[in-house]
């Protein structure tokens, strides 16, 4: 389950803070009308749409309240239930209660006593989750409108009909699986700084004062009749909410909610505790030491609960701060200083109060006391002068064009259903939403500025997390036998139809129409990527089109990102392995501005040396970060085992630091000139327009792009792996932690539409599904992982298969030992069975419906039909194909993918627990690498 730790109506970024010297200063009248250049912008653009979620509201005898939405746009109905209680409710010994009962929930129930997921995967269910927060718990899933009732009754028994299901060893099994969820959490890097900024921000008696998740202790303590009596006070119909949107009438929701929770207990009356507001006073300050590679900072505020005008106003003003190139703090940190690879900030309101917080990421061996006292500057001349109306006008319509782009899912974080049971439950009016979004659309400067004045003047903790430096210990020691030495002298230290069209210059479209949102997504795909980057330019292919969007011939990077801002578009740039793209979302009704700048980026990138260095500086801590990430480590090790150390395939993307360190200006203009030209492109577009609409459009905006006469470069074929030889091996990397990770994987053929849905089919029931016998073995038998599985990707070539897990590290060689029993009675003593290919079937068939709701689902799909040749009719037979899939094909699947088991095994945790126990397991050979994948001593 995901474990959220913060709760707002409308997204933002947020920060901010008074210094002594400005406290003195006399506030001016805040700027209220534009300057002339903004002004003549914001009157060339089309208004910002009017949004709305029509819902029917009713309330059943027994106090369940019910929220219906419309929408028609797909057979799928969205189920959300929210129950008023979270974290704020837990006793004094009882925290992270919560959130275990929450995964007890999808244990069974009295009439369905098995695991819940087996039962929504039968179904077809996608966008699933279960998750907990400070004041609320829910459950949600889609599912094809085919299959509500049956997902109604599920939903409805584990509402009422629960406490029979329950046992000691169900407790015990989520009990380990919510402390494995806690470890692997507190094992990342920053993953301790919230139980740090709880503890200091929050009084003890305050319902916040205690994390989410919970402590290890008060976990251990939780027992059968608290859990039981957990579910009688909180659980009741009266407490909940549940939001049905999408392929139903209110008509249909009031009959079929009325069946199945009609009889369900209200439950006694909750008693909550209503707002209460802490403001911290004075400054107070902590230091942390944690396994990171860049020093950061974050600053807190205490301020509003969510829904109040102050809290709203403050999220706007922390994107004025720290929300694109242009805000104050990004463009002086990062931009100009250069100090900093990264500033955010959140005003993050909770139901009976909130926090404002920011966070800074120094450069490696960066300064964070200089970066502190730029941003107290910062954010004292902001609110002294308060923001420009062409600041607010840029907040004010990214807020809305986030708000509308998330309007296009009717479930999951951020979807129609989730805005109206949100403000059910905390507002009692689904449409209380409409009030913040308005507040967006009418702010003004004093209204932000007066918020931040009277929340971030006084009261702040500021927390330091410095780098853990990296010490090693020596192999033997003094001998101390001898005694004392003597003193010496003193030392010294179902998928869319597909449009096809070619523009003048060869550029390909590949376009699918969607209205259910009104904007428009492009993906513009080169066939290159990081395997064309010769070895001592690795990093080239990933580094050349993120500079790209930081700068054209006419725009510098602050004027793409105030652009970008005023049009509510968004811009992003990428590379994988064969592949680059550089994409772009856009409001209908801006189109042609929007194209105007995509086209721009694409065609005109201008390479200025401050740009490029602080994109490779960037880069460059990102490979730094890697370089303490146990997932990285071990997936950049197992390619290049598998691949070989000379195979481009084998080779990370973003280079390393040594490669990127040498790349030029010139390198990377050199790239785009060799690899960015219409007849190597391919353009994806989906969303709210026609073909022929948008065909002129695309000849004109891209009208003097054209394909050089010079022939293009040679590219490496497809992934070609070596035959292994010997054993298997077993590669330990030696990192320090709680957890172990464990990565193992061998080479399969090529990506081909004749036989991969028997292997997806295959990998449903042996590792990709929650119900997986990876996953269930692991997480629900042992308690030692919070999540295991594994794939196979699409891919050029032969394709890597791996099986991966996060561990607790004394089980590291069990669940290794687990796994490798696992891959090799799956093609042998105990093969995948009718029951489980039958469940498989079903998930991967039913869940279709529910696989492309949004624009960039399709375009996901497309983008894989032109990089790793999916065909476009794939789909077309693909769910009669997987319906008719036997267990016997799926153990041919399975002979064919898994075959003799991992060829290589990479397993990054704390050697001196782990080694000895995994030589012992005799299996392969074992050998210490670094971070590389180099032999160790």
């Amino acid at each position: 389950m995901r474990n959220a730790r913060r709760l707002a109506l409308l997204g933002g970024a947020a920060t901010a803070l008074l210094t002594a010297a400005a406290a003195h200063a006399e506030a001016p009248s805040v700027a209220t009308a534009p300057p002339a250049a903004a002004a003549a912008v914001q009157q060339r653009l089309a208004p910002l749409p009017d949004v709305d979620i029509p819902f029917t509201k009713f309330v059943l005898d027994n106090g369940l309240t019910v929220i219906v939405h419309e929408d028609r746009k797909a057979p799928i109905v969205a189920v959300n239930i929210w129950y008023g209680v979270g974290s704020k409710d837990e006793p004094a010994g009882r925290s992270g209660f919560a959130h275990l009962f929450e995964h007890l929930m999808f244990n069974g129930s009295e009439n369905y006593n098995t695991d819940f997921f087996k039962g929504t995967e039968l179904l077809g269910a996608t966008d699933q989750n279960g998750t907990t927060n400070t004041d609320r718990t829910n459950y949600f899933q889609n599912v094809p409108t085919s299959a509500l009732d049956a997902m109604l009754w599920l939903e409805s028994d584990r509402m009422g009909h629960l406490l029979g299901a329950i046992d000691q060893a169900r407790l015990d099994e989520q009990r380990g699986v919510v402390q494995n969820e806690k470890r692997q959490g507190e094992n990342q890097p920053y993953g301790r700084v919230f139980n740090a900024i709880t503890a200091a921000t929050w009084p003890d008696e305050h319902p916040y004062g205690h994390t989410v998740i919970g402590s290890m202790d008060d976990l251990n303590a939780a027992d059968l009749p608290t859990v039981q009596q957990w579910f009688r006070d909180y659980y009741g119909a009266a407490n909940a909410v549940i939001v049905l949107a999408g392929d139903i009438s209110p008509e249909e929701a009031r009959e079929k909610v009325q069946r199945y929770f009609g009889d369900i207990p209200s439950g006694p009356p909750v008693t909550q505790p209503a707002r209460w507001v802490v403001p911290m006073v004075g400054a107070q300050r902590e230091v942390m030491y944690d396994r990171v590679g860049q020093p950061r900072l974050y600053k807190v505020w205490n301020i509003t609960p969510t829904g109040e005008a102050d809290t709203d106003y403050l999220s706007m003003l922390a994107d004025v701060l720290a929300s694109g190139r242009s805000s104050r703090l990004y463009k002086r940190l990062v931009i100009d200083d250069q100090l900093a690879t990264g500033v955010s900030a959140n005003a993050g309101g909770r139901q009976i109060a909130g926090q404002f917080t920011l966070t800074a990421t120094a450069k490696a061996g960066g300064d964070l006391n200089r970066i502190e006292a730029i941003v107290d500057e910062e954010m004292a001349r902001l609110l002294r002068d308060g923001p420009t109306a062409e600041e607010l006008e840029r907040v004010r319509t990214q807020n809305a064009a986030g708000f509308i782009r998330g309007l296009e899912r009717i479930g999951g974080f951020g979807g129609k259903s989730d805005r109206l049971a949100a403000s059910e439950v905390f507002f009692g009016d689904p449409a209380a939403w409409r009030t913040s979004y308005q507040r967006v659309v009418d702010a003004t400067p004093r209204n932000l500025t007066d918020a931040g004045r009277r929340w971030l003047t006084d009261g702040s903790y500021s927390l330091e997390v410095l780098p853990f430096p990296d010490y090693s210990v020596a192999a033997t020691g003094v001998d101390r036998s001898a005694g004392v030495p003597a003193v010496g002298p003193a030392p010294q230290a179902v998928f869319p139809t597909i449009e096809r069209a070619q523009l003048s210059n060869g550029l390909k479209v590949m376009f699918v129409r969607r209205e259910s949102v009104p904007t428009v997504s492009m993906n513009l795909i080169l066939d290159a990527g990081a395997v064309v980057d010769p070895d001592d330019k690795a990093g080239l292919a990933q580094l050349a089109p993120q500079v790209m969007t930081n700068g054209t011939d006419e725009l510098t990077a602050i004027e793409i990102s105030d652009r970008l801002q005023l049009l509510g578009a968004t811009l992003g740039a990428g590379s994988g392995s064969t592949s680059t793209n550089v994409s772009m979302t856009a409001l209908s009704a801006r189109l042609d501005p929007s194209l105007d700048l995509y086209a721009d980026v694409v065609m005109n990138p201008a390479f200025r040396p401050d740009d490029f260095q602080r994109v490779r500086t960037l880069q460059v801590a990102g490979i730094q970060q890697s370089n303490r990430n146990p997932g990285a480590i071990a997936s950049r090790i197992l390619s290049r085992e598998l691949y070989g150390p000379t195979s481009p395939y084998g080779r990370p993307a973003s280079g390393t630091e040594q490669t990127v360190a040498t790349l030029t200006p010139a390198d990377a203009e050199a790239w785009h000139q060799t690899w960015f030209r219409p007849d190597n492109a391919t353009l994806v577009v989906v969303g709210d327009t026609t073909l022929a609409e948008l065909t002129p459009k695309l000849e004109r905006a891209f009208a003097r792009w054209q394909a050089p006469s010079a022939p293009m470069p040679a590219k490496p074929g497809p992934a070609d792996a070596p035959e292994p030889s010997g054993q298997p091996r077993i590669l330990i990397v030696d990192r320090a932690g709680p957890q172990s990770t464990i990565v193992g994987g061998r080479v399969v053929p090529a990506f081909d539409p004749a036989t991969e849905a028997s292997i997806d089919t295959m990998n449903t029931a042996l590792g990709g599904a929650f119900t997986s016998r990876i996953n269930m073995n692991l997480r629900e038998d042992k308690g030692w992982s919070y999540g295991a599985g594994g794939g196979v990707p699409y891919g050029r070539g032969e394709r890597i298969y791996s099986v991966s897990a996060g561990v607790q590290s004394d089980k590291t060689a069990e669940s290794l030992a687990e796994l490798r029993r696992e891959l090799t009675e799956v093609v042998g003593a105990r093969p995948l069975t009718d029951a489980e290919i039958q469940a498989a079937r079903a998930n991967m068939v039913q869940g279709l419906a529910g696989n492309w709701e949004t624009n960039a689902a399709i375009a996901s799909e497309l983008q894989n039909m032109v990089v790793w040749g999916v065909p476009e009719n794939y789909y077309d037979t693909y769910a009669a194909t997987v319906g008719a899939m036997t267990a016997a094909q799926a153990t041919a699947a399975a002979r064919g993918v898994v075959g003799s088991g991992p060829q290589t095994w990479v397993v990054v945790g704390d050697r001196a627990t782990i080694e000895p126990k995994i030589r012992a397991l005799g299996f392969a050979d074992v050998q210490v690498v670094d971070i590389y994948g180099r032999p160790v001593q």
